[in-house]
């Protein structure tokens, strides 16, 4: 036995990671997971292309697939923190969601094969949105709103 009292564990966050992972939090995770993912792929895709000599400006891509693949770093966080039920993750997920809005928008004003991407982008985009602010979600992340901190 030990001889250390043991601390009392904090109840909203004990009481949300005792529950299983619920199955909204796990397809957000996954959602933004793919938008990190495709992010940095894109990153990739346009930086090799300005290594190589494809595009015009070979500075402007390059710049371009560096700032890519560091801005998927926010949505791969922000899916790893959700996967974990962390509750910082979810603000990271929304301004994702939030950011990506507008970028599907413009998709979705091209007339070429952008159109496609732009719709998949916003349903993506507003599909984790819903998922991510879901009260079952917000329970699980260990989120509570204002004025319900626990009384002691």
């Amino acid at each position: 036995m030990s001889s250390q009292p043991n601390p009392a564990p904090d109840t909203a966050a004990a009481a949300a990671t005792a529950q299983p992972r619920p199955r909204r939090l796990t397809y957000a995770a996954a959602l933004t997971a793919l938008e990190g993912a495709a992010l940095v792929v894109g990153g990739l895709w346009v930086l090799v292309l300005g290594l190589t000599g494809e595009p015009d400006g070979r500075q402007q891509a390059v710049t371009l697939g560096i700032t890519l693949a560091v801005l998927a770093l926010l949505p791969l966080l922000a899916a790893r923190g959700l996967l974990l039920r962390r509750s910082w993750s979810r603000g990271p997920a929304v301004i994702t969601q939030l950011m990506a809005l507008p970028v599907a928008y413009s998709l979705l004003q091209a007339d070429s094969m952008a159109v496609p991407a732009g719709i998949a982008l916003a349903v993506v985009a507003v599909a984790t949105l819903v998922l991510v602010v879901n009260g079952e979600t917000t329970r699980a992340l260990g989120i509570r709103g204002p004025g319900r901190s626990e009384q002691r």
